[in-house]
């Protein structure tokens, strides 16, 4: 009996709140929804802070509540991890109000949602990228801001996971024995990514790309394959003479210079067949 005496009392209360939200949402009383959006807001409802703040937007544009009305109702959109929208509103805020004190905190707001829709390296990044370059934008715009340092820390770590998905790319190629595309690929990381910590390692897969694709072709492709696997070889053991591949490098040199002179000996004999003939 006392349960079902307390469930009955809980269910009065909480069909009282629905019903005043619900009579304050339909009452038509502007001051009243505002009053309330901004009580619900702070008390962190934003959900119904957001259907309030909803109604009334139109009625205060051009008042002084509106510039504070439309910030809250941007942060209302990222508090419910409604990112997309979020970026948005925050985007549109910051040109609205293009002299706000609020403006600084609304682009970094802006850049700041698109960074929480950044996906795993494996997904498509078009977030990321959108998220870099607002964060790009912000320092190039607030240079003396307190958030400058986080941005430059985001940006590295977006810009990581970027190098990432572009290596793993490059490294299926490779798996898949299309040493063509994964040697493109891989010089495609040390062009777009040139501060990256893997040169070494990416230098290696491109020689080591370029042997394989020499021993795998026709042997008329051959000899200006293997010549390029020299060349590429040479240079690496000239810089990175003390890493940890320059011994296997240091095979695939020889190997390939090995299979040049085989393959001019064969030339050079089938001339002379050719010339006794």
């Amino acid at each position: 009996m006392k349960r079902l005496l307390l469930l009955v009392i809980i269910s009065i209360s909480l069909a009282s709140c629905k019903s005043e939200f619900e009579k304050i949402r339909t009452s038509g009383d502007v001051d009243r929804i505002y009053t309330k959006a901004m009580a619900y807001y702070e008390a962190e409802e934003y959900q119904k802070a957001q259907a309030l703040f909803e109604i009334i937007i139109s009625s205060y544009r051009g008042k002084r509540e509106a510039e504070d009305i439309y910030f809250k109702y941007a942060y209302t959109y990222y508090h419910l991890e409604q990112f997309i929208l979020a970026a948005y509103y925050f985007k549109n805020f910051s040109t609205t109000y293009g002299t706000s004190e609020l403006r600084e905190e609304a682009d970094f707001m802006s850049a700041y949602a698109n960074y929480q829709l950044s996906p795993t390296f494996r997904l498509d990044q078009q977030y990321t990228i959108e998220a870099i370059e607002g964060f790009q934008l912000f320092v190039n715009t607030y240079p003396n801001s307190d958030r400058v340092e986080q941005c430059n820390k985001l940006i590295d770590a977006m810009r990581a996971k970027l190098e990432l998905k572009a290596y793993k790319a490059a490294e299926l190629y490779y798996d898949l024995q299309d040493y063509q595309a994964a040697i493109q690929s891989f010089e495609n990381v040390l062009k777009d990514f040139p501060d990256t910590q893997n040169r070494i390692e990416i230098g290696y897969m491109i020689i080591r790309s370029a042997y394989l694709l020499a021993k795998n072709s026709f042997v008329e492709k051959q000899k200006e394959r293997y010549t390029d696997a020299v060349e590429r070889a040479s240079e690496f053991l000239e810089r990175y003479s003390d890493s940890r591949y320059a011994d296997e490098v240091q095979k695939m040199y020889e190997q390939s210079t090995d299979q040049l002179k085989e393959l001019e000996n064969v030339r050079y004999q089938d001339e002379s067949t050719g010339a006794r003939s």
